[in-house]
């Protein structure tokens, strides 16, 4: 009886207008190959934070769609919303 674990990311959404990138990860756990359970777990990025541990498949949605302007429209939201805080 072999039981394995595996991690992937299987969803994977761009929302919005700064682009926020929602990602789901599945957790599946197999006995001999045959799946017993599966779980999520999402979470949301957005243009100013890092990506370096993020999937390959990730990055490179994010190299397309954040742009400078997303980037530039990102960090003036944020600051707005720190003035107004």
């Amino acid at each position: 009886m072999a039981i394995t674990k595996e991690n992937k990311v299987d969803k994977v959404e761009v929302v919005g207008d700064y682009k926020a990138v929602q990602i789901r990860t599945a957790t599946i756990i197999k006995e001999d190959g045959v799946e017993l359970t599966r779980s999520y777990h999402r979470k949301v990025i957005h243009p100013d934070m890092d990506v370096t541990n993020e999937d390959a498949e990730v990055k490179s949605i994010t190299n397309v769609v954040w742009t400078q302007a997303v980037k530039d429209a990102w960090t003036a939201k944020l600051a707005a919303d720190n003035e107004n805080s």
